[in-house]
């Protein structure tokens, strides 16, 4: 069974993640740098940006579900120890996400992008010179997304791989416009003038390990819920 509250609690993690937050700021900078006297680009180039990810992580859930789909079968003890696993591993990116709240460290494993990988982020990103570069470097960026974004993904397709194929199909839409909520917000609040592009990746800082402590306290408790079965 999947459950909507499973996908949302899920979605919502990924979707607040301090890497994928990130990530924006500096697309969003990178085009008002360029071009600061047109705004309308930063609009542009963040909407390609954003589809340009929710385009290839819906094909990253594709992919991840034909995998779990053709490893897990659909009944049996089997599969009911494998959801078990996915529940333990739930807890596991929650504790470490609730680690970096008390100890903090940038490009924590699993729940921040690795600090290899920053600097090589920021030059491809700064090579944004208009809405179009934006999507392909969207598409190239999403890659560098992974190892940061892709665990509560895994647990989602995981969960997912038990429907057929065109059922999945909603479930992953809902998934992925919850994951690029956030930066479509970010994109409209910068456009509109209702705040800046310094103050948003300020504010992430600032608030970087109260981010972590809402993912692992949502991780956590899913984890729990999912290994005692009371979500199944």
């Amino acid at each position: 069974m999947v459950t909507l509250i499973e996908i949302i609690s899920l979605a919502a993690v990924d979707a607040i993640n301090p890497c994928a937050l990130a990530v924006m700021t500096i697309v969003l900078m990178a085009l008002l740098l360029k071009n600061p006297e047109k705004r309308k680009n930063v609009l542009l180039g963040g909407f390609c940006f954003t589809l340009a990810v929710f385009i290839l992580y819906f094909l990253y859930g594709l992919i991840m579900i034909q995998f779990f789909s053709h490893i897990i079968p659909e009944t049996g003890l089997f599969s009911h120890y494998v959801f078990k696993g996915f529940g333990i591993f739930a807890i596991i990116l929650g504790i470490l996400n609730l680690k970096d709240f008390f100890v903090y460290k940038p490009g924590g494993f699993t729940t921040e992008m690795p600090m290899k990988m920053r600097p090589r982020v920021k030059q491809i990103i700064k090579k944004i010179t208009s809405p179009k570069g934006a999507f392909v470097i969207g598409l190239v960026v999403t890659l560098f997304l992974l190892p940061c974004t892709i665990g509560p993904y895994i647990i989602a397709s995981g969960k997912l791989s038990v429907l057929n194929f065109f059922k999945t199909i909603p479930w992953l839409l809902i998934y992925n416009t919850i994951f690029i909520f956030p930066m479509i917000a970010i994109t409209l609040i910068i456009y509109f003038g209702l705040t800046t592009v310094d103050k948003v990746s300020g504010w992430k800082e600032k608030n970087i390990k109260y981010l972590h402590l809402v993912e692992g306290l949502i991780l956590t408790t899913l984890g729990i819920l999912m290994f005692t079965g009371i979500l199944s």
